[in-house]
């Protein structure tokens, strides 16, 4: 039998996990594999618990929110800087948000996507690091980018996305701007800017990602998008119009693909990976990890 590691986060989301774990272990045990049940004791747990595999397993399966995937593939991303050959990944997404799962179009029934991991295929998606910190689909700073986690845990098991956004609302008033130097591999940019993301999601706080229309989950780029600090209010109101209707206005935003970037400030930036605090940089490098894990996807899903 294929051995499986199965590690599960309760606490994600509305728990919609447990209702259903039963039935998924089952499956999994009739699609022969032998499974390890690993409930996550803490935020770090899992990337500690797979660090310690040493790739003993056949295939990783996680459940729970975006940052339970993220701790996962942290772990794997350990055992690749040891040359380790590292065993599959498979997704069920349990959390508010699963902004990843939405974009790859993995099954938010817990049971459904468990079928598609024992049917799927293998496929190689990038993994990002802002510093020494990995990230499966965004890193960014700035506008609202506290919100996910600053919402209490209880107050998104309770609402669900709706917390995201009660949450928003009180951040309103206390927009902060920063002074940049952004290098993109080959073009820099500089000036004040609100807010930057560099993704690898057409989904983003659970709505779609600013900027991003055609991209790939595996060509070594990311998307990156950077909006200035608008001087006056006709440049707030382009602004507006140019993420509500997807067309980014070049005078305001700068939207570009790269495989590495690096934000010079002359303050300290706060910025968060896959919606935790990812660490507060005056000088940080992002970099894209081309094909660094292999995620078991549907074969008729979202992947590209």
């Amino acid at each position: 039998m294929s051995k499986m590691l199965f590690i599960v986060n309760h606490k994600a989301g509305k728990r919609v996990i447990k209702g259903s774990l039963n039935k998924i272990l089952e499956l999994f045990n009739k699609a022969g594999f032998d499974v390890e049940y690993h409930p996550t004791k803490s935020a770090n747990d899992a990337a500690e618990y797979v660090e310690k595999t040493k790739g003993a397993y056949d295939i990783i399966v996680c459940a729970g929110g975006d940052g339970t995937l993220d701790n996962t593939v942290s772990g794997l991303m350990k055992l690749r800087e040891k040359g380790i050959k590292l065993p599959p990944l498979g997704y069920i997404p349990c959390g508010s948000t699963n902004d990843y799962a939405r974009s790859l179009k993995i099954s938010a029934k817990p049971i459904e996507a468990a079928r598609d991991i024992v049917r799927g295929r293998a496929c190689p998606v990038d993994v990002g690091t802002l510093g020494n910190t990995d990230f499966i689909y965004i890193t960014a700073f700035g506008l609202f980018t506290d919100i996910s986690y600053s919402t209490s845990q209880k107050l998104k098991n309770f609402l669900g996305h709706t917390a995201y956004i009660i949450t928003a609302v009180k951040c309103l008033f206390r927009i902060q701007t920063y002074r940049l130097k952004i290098e993109m591999d080959d073009k820099t940019v500089t000036g004040d800017f609100w807010y930057g993301q560099v993704t690898n999601s057409r989904s983003v706080g659970g709505f779609r990602a600013i900027g991003v229309k055609e991209m790939s989950f595996c060509d070594g780029k990311y998307e990156c998008l950077f909006i200035r600090k608008p001087k006056n209010p006709f440049q707030l109101a382009a602004i507006l119009f140019s993420i509500a209707t997807n067309k980014m206005n070049p005078k305001y935003i700068c939207s570009e693909k790269a495989s590495k970037v690096r934000v010079l400030a002359k303050g300290p930036v706060p910025w968060t990976v896959d919606g935790e605090y990812g660490g507060t940089f005056k000088n940080v490098i992002i970099r894209n990890h081309k094909q660094a894990i292999d995620l078991v996807l549907s074969r008729d899903g979202g992947y590209k």
